[in-house]
């Protein structure tokens, strides 16, 4: 099982190594360094950028070091961010600009030397002395700066052996680049000779590169996976930009602008084709739509699409396992069987002209993460979203508290002085409270108390029947009602029972207090987080008009919803239903319950259903369901709310061209068919399927 990064073979590798260099000694702990550094821009306008190198260590928690609140990432440095053009020769440049990173790194990690070889003395967080060994195990970066830290040519792979021209070949395996040849070429005196064996090497004759006298230091393993800039900037920018020329884009936006709306999916009211500079969020919600996009699109020609929506779902599939926060032997092998399909799949991109070769060093990387995951843990320990995040606090906020000159000298004075006040602040906190206001610790995640959470008012008090049923679209609510207070109060009752006895249930109450909205926790105490939240949001919400008198469809979440047999995961025992009201009963109803001696859920919903799950289909591997249609109308019950597991996001079966009269708002009733989409989040790939 790897999820922290002491999970991963490389810590275990070093400490055996570290053992063998140092017989007889005792309490040996490796401190793992790892090391990010990426440009930012500081400005909008005038061009000015900063250079941050940012540290953390493997021994805290990978919830510790992603969160910049618990101050587990520290700023080293800011190195040069000068273009060196006084350098009129580009290839000059380049080599000097190389060696100017190297050098300036160099200097920076130069106190890891003696620590990382003969080891240091430490008080770790339990007050306990060890003797530490602090070794620098990964270098955090999006794919420029890999290959700046390798010191490998633009457009190959920074880890392996693969030439450039063969970086699309999936069945090869060229081998990880040989270090120790590396440092051999580095050794040579003579420049020439020194620039030859360089290159034979697979590098660049780069001076001094800074992991070059690092002890237990490997730059070809240090590399790490990167769901930012590979996958969500990479991968899936590729693919969405095929995509929209493989079909006709305005199809593509038609789409988008129906797909109807769920608390974890975005719809893009304008299409997806006309937006630029996209962040990796907005690349994030374009995936989990993508796939719905194009199931039943035709390609132009009359070409099959069936390769095509293979290779688009392999590559999805890929990047919802790659980020498990928990991975083990099995869900690896999982990770390498979507590889193999799109690569199967793959030459569908060439016969429609799309693409003309495959020299991508971003998609060629993929096949490297299962290795990595084994070597340094899962993909979360070193994504470089979370040093992104760090350029607001340690870069951008800084540069605002300046006068915009002579910059550096102010930034690194007002961090300094932030710290110190943030110091003080935990101390004098520590004081008043008797214990550490951050306490660092592998202590079991608490999981709510309830995993439904409820505003503490109802969105409307005393909601007539007459009201529930024309503004919230139930037009069988008393039924429904009925039949749900005799099959609770008589569970033995056979359907046709309930329905008899459903006619004289004698309602003493003509209102029902509705809730607009449910908010429930996705977790189990027995499994592993999949998200860092895992909250949904269930909408039940009816047409409105807002402040400026514009009508404003009402919104009703599809749901799956569990029949007593659902587990934690897979489909078994769960159907798809649609919630049109979330309400309570009042105390007036107490009555009716009487005679069994019980209360029944405070809170209730009323859903109408869809079909069951049967078989995926073997192309895009998604369920395929429609609404339960009885004599006309919609079969509807009322069922406890807490039955509920989760929303479940819908794609329309558009068929070859989506219609043109329907709209986010009006789409899950006009269209007569869905697909379930696994895409919607990450605890939904998780679990439907």
């Amino acid at each position: 099982m790897y999820h922290d990064m002491h999970t991963g073979t490389w810590w275990w590798d070093a400490q055996e190594t570290v053992e063998l260099d140092h017989p007889g000694s005792t309490s040996t702990t490796i401190v793992p360094i790892i090391i990010s550094s990426d440009k930012t821009r500081l400005t909008q306008f005038k061009g000015k950028s900063a250079y941050p190198v940012y540290m953390t260590i493997g021994n805290l928690p990978k919830e510790v070091r992603r969160k910049p609140s618990m101050q587990g990432q520290i700023l080293l440095a800011y190195l040069p961010t000068s273009r060196l053009e006084h350098i009129t020769n580009k290839a000059a440049r380049r080599r000097s600009t190389a060696n100017l990173f190297h050098a300036c790194m160099e200097k920076i990690l130069r106190p890891l030397h003696d620590p990382g070889e003969n080891g240091v003395e430490l008080v770790s967080g339990d007050g306990i002395i060890r003797h530490c060994y602090p070794i620098f195990a990964a270098h955090v970066g999006d794919y420029p700066e890999q290959v700046l830290v390798t010191g490998v040519k633009t457009g190959q792979c920074p880890c392996c052996k693969v030439p450039a021209d063969a970086l699309g070949d999936h069945d090869h395996d060229y081998g990880w680049r040989d270090f120790d040849a590396v440092l051999e070429a580095l050794n040579i005196a003579d420049d020439l000779l020194r620039k030859n064996a360089c290159i034979a090497a697979g590098i660049k004759p780069i001076h001094k590169p800074y992991w070059q006298d690092l002890p237990y230091a490997n730059p070809f393993r240090a590399i790490t996976p990167d769901i930012l800039h590979q996958l969500y900037q990479g991968v899936i920018k590729h693919l969405v930009s095929w995509i929209e020329t493989a079909y006709s884009k305005a199809e593509i936006d038609a789409r988008c602008h129906r797909l109807p709306k769920n608390h974890h999916v975005r719809v893009f009211t304008k299409g997806i084709t006309s937006l630029y500079q996209l962040t990796g969020r907005e690349h994030a919600d374009i995936a989990r739509v993508l796939l719905g996009l194009i199931i039943d699109m035709p390609l132009p020609g009359g070409a099959s699409p069936v390769r095509l929506v293979r290779a688009v779902r392999a590559i999805l599939d890929f990047l919802y396992l790659a980020q498990y926060p928990v991975h083990t032997t099995s869900t690896l092998s999982l990770l390498d069987d979507p590889l193999d399909r799109f690569h199967d799949n793959k030459q569908i991109f060439v016969d429609l002209g799309v693409r003309t070769s495959w020299k991508i060093p971003k998609l060629h990387f993929l096949r490297h993460y299962s290795y990595f995951i084994r070597r340094l843990g899962t993909t979360d320990n070193y994504n470089t979203e979370s040093t992104e995040r760090l350029h607001i606090d340690l870069a951008k906020d800084a540069y605002a508290a300046t006068n915009a000159k002579d910059e550096f000298p102010q930034m690194t004075l007002w961090l300094e002085r932030r710290e110190k006040l943030f110091r003080h602040e935990n101390y004098v906190r520590w004081c008043l409270n008797g214990r550490p206001p951050h306490p660092v610790s592998h202590a079991a995640y608490q999981p709510p108390a309830d995993r439904l959470k409820m505003t503490l008012h109802p969105s409307r008090n005393s909601v007539l029947f007459q009201q529930v049923t024309a503004e919230y679209g139930a037009p069988f609510f008393v039924d429904a009602l009925a039949r749900y207070i005799v099959k609770f109060c008589h569970p033995a009752y056979t359907p046709a029972q309930v329905e008899v006895a459903s006619n004289d249930v004698p309602f003493l109450f003509r209102s029902v207090s509705v809730y607009h909205k449910a908010k429930m926790w996705l977790g189990d105490l027995n499994n592993h987080r999949i998200l860092s939240d895992e909250s949904d949001v269930i909408h039940a919400t009816p047409s409105r008009e807002d402040k400026r008198g514009r009508s404003v469809d009402g919104h009703f979440d599809t749901v799956i919803v569990n029949d007593g047999v659902g587990g934690y995961s897979g489909v078994t025992g769960y159907r798809v239903a649609q919630v049109r009201v979330i309400f309570t009963l009042p105390k007036s109803a107490a009555p009716l319950f009487g005679a069994v001696g019980l209360l029944p859920p405070k809170f209730l919903a009323y859903v109408e259903w869809f079909t069951a799950f049967g078989a995926p289909d073997p192309n895009h591997r998604l369920f395929k369901i429609k609404r339960v249609i009885r004599d006309g109308d919609r079969l509807a019950s009322v069922i406890p709310l807490r039955a509920i597991r989760r929303s479940v996001y819908l794609f329309p079966k558009f068929g070859p061209v989506a219609p043109r009269d329907w709209s986010s708002g009006n789409v899950l009733d006009r269209c007569g068919a869905f697909y379930v989409d696994s895409f919607s989040d990450r605890h939904a790939f998780h679990t439907i399927h």
